[in-house]
């Protein structure tokens, strides 16, 4: 081959490497992570959403099982900031996820589905694990006062924070100490330690944010109690399921982080959610009794 044949054939190439590399680049990274089966009677994509002092890992058990049965699993990050920011992120990422959602919500994840869902019609189902379910115009505060205080209330550590445009406010931690009793005690002190040491706080004005909008209200609801929970009061949590008349709840002896200490109950009552979901009317499994 020629010089000039080896440079058109070398600028082919470059044309080919640069037209493929602005294909990949014009698709949002979360967009093509979260592209899920199409709707014809695939399994739906599971989004999973945790909640303050955590992150995504804490859904590592249950995603685990959920692939191991098939099922497209995402689990984003929620950055804690507050009902208006959290919510709307997700919404955001909802809407680039292709065919029908599982939406699961675990503590203060709970109220970020609760909104996030509003008016998406791709989202067949909201799970409820250990969570927060205020209705519109409520709070995570003005909801949990009707219900006696948990232990975790006095475990809290606040921590002043800046943000880059100068505007102030106050991070909620655990103290290390307490979050093992306060938040997991059915877990080891070995993982405990860890949780406490690599928990992300959650700001302090969140539990003050009012939703806008309760997607269960309209949607299919699943909800999980946890009856040793010391972080959102058990009672609160029957109170909320019976509310949303959820279709099907379920009571395990568990702490707060039953996506950890009891991850194949947790996915279970998800797989039931997305099975319903599946079925040409939707048809709910039956209920067990509240006690």
């Amino acid at each position: 081959m020629t010089a000039s044949g080896i440079l058109r054939s070398g600028k082919g190439r470059l044309a080919l490497g640069v037209t493929v590399l602005a294909a990949l680049t014009v698709v949002p990274a979360h967009a093509a992570d979260g592209a899920g089966p199409s709707p014809q009677g695939q399994k739906p994509t599971v989004v999973l959403v945790h909640g303050a002092f955590a992150d995504g890992s804490s859904w590592n058990a249950v995603v685990q099982r959920l692939q191991a049965r098939g099922y497209h699993v995402v689990a984003p990050p929620n950055t804690l900031r507050g009902i208006p920011q959290d919510s709307t992120y997700l919404n955001s990422l909802l809407k680039t996820i292709k065919g029908p959602v599982v939406l699961v919500g675990h503590s203060y994840g709970g109220e970020v589905i609760s909104q996030a869902a509003d008016g998406l019609d791709n989202v067949k189902a909201l799970v409820y694990i250990n969570a927060i379910m205020p209705d519109k115009g409520e709070s995570f505060s003005s909801l949990s006062a009707k219900f006696p205080a948990v232990p975790l209330t006095k475990a809290l550590q606040g921590v002043p924070f800046r943000n880059g445009d100068g505007t102030t406010g106050t991070d909620l931690y655990i103290q290390p100490g307490k979050l093992r009793a306060v938040f997991a005690q059915d877990l080891s002190q070995q993982q405990t330690a860890i949780m406490a040491a690599t928990q992300r706080p959650i700001a302090q004005s969140a539990f003050n944010d009012k939703l806008t909008a309760a997607a269960w209200r309209d949607k299919p609801v699943y909800a999980l109690v946890g009856s040793q929970d010391r972080a959102i009061n058990p009672s609160l949590e029957k109170f909320e399921a019976r509310r949303a008349h959820a279709r099907k709840t379920v009571v395990i002896d568990s702490s707060h982080v039953s996506m950890i200490s009891h991850p194949q109950q947790v996915t279970d009552l998800i797989v039931t959610a997305a099975h319903d979901a599946a079925q040409p009317h939707g048809s709910p499994t039956p209920s067990p009794r509240l006690h």
